[in-house]
């Protein structure tokens, strides 16, 4: 019912409301960072020479220093203590007691992404510091992602959306699978995935691939699941936004697998990090040393611990040195690469680097138990085994669907009775299977 011209303002305003929900003194934290690349973007488009490259580099070092004194700080702090105290040496520094911002690592890349574009030439500078600001915080996707880039989004809230059934009903649809994939998916794999990762050295062989492989669903159904809600949410109100999946466990290759997974994030390293460095136009060496550099770089990106750095670095060789090995058939080159995945996973899940090996080290041992079922159950009832199991099988029939176009489009082709029937029996099974009155947060939340 407002105006065009006042709907930014509602929509900055619940997006503020949003965020400070989780906690209100951080939106401070996140309108310094807006203010920073704002100026800078502004100081860039009328300078020359090298005081743009120097405008660059201070919103730059800027608005990473917020990244890392809120979440490496500590992680550098501790490894610079444990070093000193091997050497004997009196390190007094200690560790700062601050509370993680939600999605501080989106919305810094978001706003970095701007600015960068803008010295580039290849976005304009915004001098609506409203628009900047909600281009920012837009709450579809400000803790989560997927992370925009300015040319995609800035411009959508100078159009003016009007209601349009097929573009709300699609959205709510969106919506609707994504919440499926969280709730009913996602939250009861972690069922598993948390009791033999809580304490894995309770569990060997059988019970660890399990909760290994059910991680690698749990990951991609919670984060993957986000994403459509969010671009669900923006779409029923006319804004699209960047898809950020793209079944990516049915890759071929690693490679492949890189462009099918969170791929806001994967294009932002690819076209700030990996090609400034070089790129593919270097030397062998060269290349390797690129690769590792961002691969360990986003590791880090998704937490100041050792075992995401092991994550990233293992992506990173398995790019280099598996990059040209394929097995002969397309579906053993798809489970050679889904296992590479998993394997990848027992870092990024793990508590820490000993478990992690101990994890590694346990995957094939003997299980000690006359009950071949007991070590598939991890404690858990019967029952939630098999609706994890036939929520997964659902899942990989629906991608297996969409490697024929789009499920909206082919629904919106059968007859009202049919579609009907689709829709409520998701919302049923959301509301049969789904763990409402538990609600675990997504897992990308902490980054």
């Amino acid at each position: 019912m407002l105006p065009h011209q006042l709907r930014w303002f509602l929509l900055l305003l619940a997006s503020c409301v949003f965020y400070a929900v989780f906690l209100p003194a951080y939106i401070l934290l996140l309108f310094v960072t807006i203010l920073i690349d704002y100026v800078a973007a502004i100081r860039i488009e009328k300078a020359e020479g090298r005081k743009r490259k120097l405008y660059l580099i201070v919103s730059v070092i800027a608005t990473l220093s917020f990244l890392f004194v809120f979440k490496y700080f500590n992680f550098f702090n501790s490894n610079l203590s444990n070093l000193a105290h091997f050497l004997h040496w009196n390190y007094p520094i200690a560790s700062l007691k601050l509370a993680l911002p939600i999605g501080i690592s989106f919305y810094t890349f978001q706003s970095l992404s701007y600015v960068i574009e803008v010295y580039r030439r290849k976005q304009g500078v915004e001098r609506n510091l409203g628009i900047f600001a909600l281009y920012v915080v837009f709450y579809p996707q400000l803790v989560a992602g997927p992370i925009e880039r300015s040319q995609n989004l800035l411009h959508q809230f100078y159009q003016e959306h009007y209601f349009d059934y097929k573009r709300v009903s699609d959205g709510l649809k969106l919506m609707a699978w994504g919440m499926f994939k969280k709730v009913v998916i996602a939250d009861r794999l972690a069922l598993f995935v948390n009791t033999a990762y809580g304490n894995p050295f309770d569990y060997q062989g059988i019970s660890l691939i399990e909760a290994t492989v059910f991680f690698a669903f749990q990951i991609y159904c919670d984060f993957s699941g986000y994403s459509d809600i969010a671009v669900g949410c923006a779409e029923v109100m006319g804004f699209k936004l960047t898809n950020n999946f793209n079944r990516p466990y049915f890759s071929k290759s690693i490679s492949e697998f890189w462009r099918r997974w969170h791929i806001s994030l994967s294009t932002w390293f690819r076209d700030y990090l990996y090609i400034p460095l070089g790129g593919n136009r270097v030397s062998r060496l060269r290349w390797c040393y690129i690769i590792f550099v961002t691969f360990i770089i986003a590791g880090l990106w998704h937490g100041a611990n050792w075992t995401y750095v092991i994550w990233g670095a293992l992506n990173g060789f398995y790019l280099i040195g598996l990059g040209r090995f394929r097995p002969a058939h397309k579906f053993l080159q798809v489970a050679f690469t889904f296992t590479l995945v998993c394997f990848s996973w027992i870092f990024f899940r793990a508590n820490n680097i000993g478990e992690a090996f101990y994890i590694v080290k346990h995957l094939f041992s003997g299980v000690n138990s006359k009950d071949m079922l007991q070590p598939f159950l991890l404690g858990q009832p019967l029952s939630d085994l098999i609706i994890a199991l036939c929520s997964l099988a659902f899942l990989l029939i629906i991608q297996l669907i969409q490697r024929y176009g789009s499920i909206r489009q082919m629904l919106s082709l059968r007859p009202a009775w049919f579609r009907w029937t689709g829709y409520c029996l998701l919302v049923l099974s959301i509301l049969l299977f789904g763990f409402l009155d538990s609600p675990r947060k997504f897992i990308y939340f902490q980054f």
